[in-house]
C-alpha cells in the first residue's frame, strides 16, 4: 500500500459491493467469474498507508442506493472490493488565486485539495451542503475564504454556486480551480469559466460527478456519449 497510496487524498477509487447477505466466498467467486458486482465511484479523503487505512465518506440516504445501504450496515468484518486509487486531481499548485467549489458528492476531493495547497494560498471555496450538520472541519489555508451554502434537497436543480461565483471580484494573475458536483451545475460553471473568464483548460479541474435523475451507471454512459460526440 505504501507506494500507491502515499499522498492519494482526493483521488478517486472504485468500490464493488456484495449483495445483501452474500458470503465472502460467494462474492469472491462472483468477482472471478462474473457478473460484475454493483460498482460505485468514491473519493479517498485521507490515507494512512503505514496503518493500511483509508477514509472514504459515504452520503447516507437510507437504503435507496446500494452503496448507502452497504455503508449503513457496515461493521468490523464487512467486505467489499476496492480498485484504485486513480490519479490525484491537482498535483501542482502554481496559481495566484484558487477557486474551489463542491456539493456533497465532491466535498472529499475539494477538502483534500484545500489541505494540500501551500499555506500561503489565496482564494475562495464554496460548499453546497444539505444542512448545518454536513459541515466538516477542513484545514484550508488561512487566505482561502470558506463559504457554506445550504440546499436541503440536492435533487432539485440549484444555481446557488454559480450565483455566488458571479459575485466574486475576479483577480488578476493565474487562477486554478477544483470544481465538481452535479452535471447541470458543472455545465453552467464550465461555460462561465472558459467562455466568460477565459480560463485555460489546463488550469481548470471541473467535473460532473453525478446528474439529477440518473444512477451512476446511467451518468457514466451519458458522459461517454458526450465525450464521443
Amino acid at each position: 500500500m505504501e507506494g500507491d497510496f502515499l499522498g492519494c487524498g482526493g483521488a478517486h477509487c472504485k468500490i464493488m459491493l456484495p449483495e445483501d447477505g452474500q458470503s465472502a466466498g460467494a462474492f469472491a467467486a462472483q468477482l472471478a467469474d462474473g457478473p460484475r458486482p454493483v460498482t460505485r465511484t468514491y473519493t479517498i479523503r485521507h490515507a494512512r498507508p503505514e496503518r493500511q487505512e483509508i477514509d472514504v465518506d459515504f452520503v447516507a440516504h437510507g437504503d435507496e442506493g446500494p452503496a448507502s445501504a452497504w455503508a449503513r450496515r457496515a461493521a468490523p468484518g464487512s467486505f467489499c472490493r476496492f480498485a484504485g486509487p486513480g490519479p490525484v486531481k491537482l498535483t501542482e499548485f502554481h496559481a495566484d488565486w484558487y477557486l474551489v467549489a463542491a456539493d456533497m458528492s465532491a466535498l472529499p476531493v475539494a477538502a483534500a485539495t484545500l489541505e494540500a495547497m501551500p499555506r500561503d494560498a489565496q482564494g475562495v471555496a464554496l460548499f453546497e451542503i444539505t444542512s448545518e450538520d454536513d459541515r466538516q472541519p477542513i484545514d484550508a489555508p488561512p487566505g482561502v475564504a470558506m463559504n457554506w451554502l445550504f440546499q436541503p434537497n440536492p435533487h432539485t436543480p440549484s444555481d446557488a454556486q454559480e450565483r455566488l461565483i458571479r459575485t466574486l471580484e475576479w483577480p488578476s494573475g493565474t487562477v486554478q480551480t477544483c470544481i465538481a458536483g452535479e452535471s447541470g451545475v458543472i455545465r453552467a460553471l464550465r461555460a462561465f469559466l472558459h467562455n466568460e473568464k477565459g480560463l485555460s483548460k489546463k488550469n481548470t479541474y471541473i467535473s460532473g460527478y453525478w446528474k439529477i435523475g440518473l444512477v451512476e451507471d446511467e451518468h457514466q454512459k451519458m458522459k461517454r456519449a458526450e465525450a464521443a460526440g
